[in-house]
This record gives C-alpha cells, structure tokens and sequence, in this order.
C-alpha cells in the first residue's frame, strides 16, 4: 500500500510499504480521511521534543486525526466491527499500569500515540491497524470529513469542560487555530459569550465568520473580565497574559504548546485564587464531540480548506496551502486520492 513516511526534518517521500494484518485485539481500517496536525508539523520541522526525548525517530509514519471503516478483525475482535466507519484514540495505554486500571491511559508512562510516539504508524496510507478498545464508531450523520474531526474536537471539548462554563459566562479564546477555534464552538454552543485574541489577520477574519461575540488582534482586546481563557496558542508568552487576563477564583485552561517553556509566576496564580487547567489528549473527549457533532449542535465543517492525496502532504507539512483553498485552518488528505 502507499504510506506517507517522514525520513528526516523537512523530508519525505511516498513509499509502498507492507498493508497491515490485524494481530489479536487489533482491527484494520480503510484510512478515508486524515487531518494535519501542528504536531505533525513539528515533526516535519524536527522540532518535536518527542525527536529529542526519544519517544520518536524517523523514519515514522504520522497521522493521528483519522476516520475509515473496518476492513479486518484480528482474533478476539467481535466481528460486528467488520464495515462499521470509526475513528480512534491516538493515545494507547499498557492497560495494565495503575493510571491505565484507573482509566488515564492517556497518561500512561508506557504508552503509544498513533503516529507520534513509540514508532506505532499512523494513519497517512491506505490502511492503518489500531486496537480494537480504541475504535469509536462514526454515526452516519458524522461523514468521513468530521470524523476525521473529532480527535481535534475532543481536545477541545475537554478544554471547555476545563473551563467550567457556565451560559452567560464570558469565555476568551487565545489562538484562533483548529483548537481554539473548535473550543470557541464547543463554548458557544454551552451558551458561553465568546471572544477570540490572535495575531493573523486571515485566521482573524475567518474566525469572524464562524459568529463569535468578539474576535481581537493583540492590544485590541476590551478590558472586560472573562470568566475564563483558554490558552490554545503556541506563543510562550500567552500562558501568562491569560493569568492576566482571567478573574479572580476563575480558570485558565492550558492546551497549547509552545516550542520553548512559557514562564508562569505562581505567585500571581496563587494570589488570584486561580484554578489552572492543562489537557493532553482528547481521550476522554471523544464520545461527547461525535455526539455535538451528531446532533448538529456543533459543525466544524467550516475549518476543512482543502482535501488533497498523499502526495499533496509533503507541501502541506512545509506551510504551503493547496490552490484553490479556502479560508480554514485544516487540511485534510484522502489517501484514496
């Protein structure tokens, strides 16, 4: 099968390599949709800290926000899964350590991630193999484009139930990218008033469109109090100017990151009586984005710009955007193409 693998910093190729054979516990999955991520691109930049930790090398095969359908099952896997369309965590547990038994696989020391970490590949080819107790399956109001949505989205719900809004509260979004963006609708759709703080003047203006109360450059942000701010940004000064900026005995949310360490003063956390919030993964967030999704309540279908092939990834993962995209900030491959 075709397989996009990243052989070293800035560099690529399309292989064919070997399709998978679902093992015991494990599924194979027809890839129809897979979104680049900004770990992806960090990956391609060689600027990761996984490369440099050693929880990854090249060559890998990333991959991580996915849908497909279930072609094979591997022994001890219910075969009702045959044909079913699915998408599936990308962070996979031992399941055996206590934060596994204790249901934080996402957290687990001995852990994969699907094309990030421990050279488990992902899902840029044809096919991909994952385990069965990672599938969620895809209702047929969620199409390939938003399933391929939900591991994003699940990031996000989880940071705005991070959050703890409440309808009426004023919400501020930092970064108007695919997280800050989906958390701005997961927060509008709570009943939250919502405002968004960037720098890009075209993300700014596409976020516009998506019907936010405020969307603001730097310095131009009004001075009203926000119950909360969700720091979705890769600028290490952000962290601290959403201390800043959030009330007293309310919450920041920290789910972004930045490619050098973000200096916070505890002292101002502390004498703010502040709750600090900080997501990883969308694991616990899955089921509830897929149902928003389902049930309409939410629609991320505005932030796809382009769906290309495989051999469209490469200048993808360099900052280039396909002609003819629009405005959003994901980009989505179908290796069918």
């Amino acid at each position: 099968m075709r397989a996009f693998v990243l052989t070293g910093p800035e560099s690529s190729e399309i292989r064919d390599v070997a399709p998978p054979v679902a093992k015991p516990g494990q599924v194979v999955v027809d890839v129809a949709r897979v979104g680049v991520c900004g770990t992806d691109v960090e990956f391609f930049s060689g600027e990761m800290q996984y490369l440099h930790e050693g929880h990854a090398e090249f060559p890998m095969r990333l991959g991580h926000e996915w849908s497909g359908t279930v072609s094979a099952v591997g022994d001890g896997v219910d075969g009702r899964w045959l044909g079913r369309r699915v998408t599936g965590d990308t962070m996979l547990g031992c399941g055996t350590c206590r934060r596994c038994m204790g249901g934080n696989q996402h957290v687990c020391e001995y852990r994969f991630e699907v094309g990030i970490r421990g050279g488990y590949h992902g899902a840029l080819a044809e096919q991909l193999a994952v385990p069965a107790t990672s599938l969620h399956e895809l209702p047929d109001t969620v199409d390939d484009a938003l399933g391929a949505l939900v591991e994003p989205g699940g990031n996000a719900l989880r940071s705005v139930h991070g959050a703890e809004l409440r309808r009426g509260d004023r919400a501020l979004i930092l970064g108007p990218g695919t997280i800050g963006l989906l958390a701005g609708l997961f927060a509008k759709a709570q009943g939250a008033e919502v405002h968004l703080m960037g720098r890009s003047l075209r993300s700014l203006d596409f976020a516009r469109t998506l019907g936010f109360d405020g969307v603001w450059a730097a310095g131009e942000l009004p001075d009203v109090p926000f119950d909360a701010v969700i720091d979705a940004s890769n600028a290490p000064s952000l962290p601290a100017k959403a201390l800043e900026l959030v009330e007293p005995a309310k919450r920041v949310v920290y789910v972004g990151l930045a490619g050098s360490p973000s200096m916070l003063d505890t002292r101002t956390l502390a004498l703010k009586d502040v709750t600090a919030v900080g997501i990883l993964s969308a694991s616990p967030g899955l089921a509830g984005t897929i149902d928003l999704y389902a049930s309409g309540a939410v629609n991320p279908r505005p932030l796809v710009a382009a769906t290309v092939g495989l051999d469209g990834v490469g200048a993808i993962l360099a900052g280039e955007r396909p002609n003819g995209a629009g405005a959003g900030p994901k980009m989505h491959i179908d290796p069918r193409i």
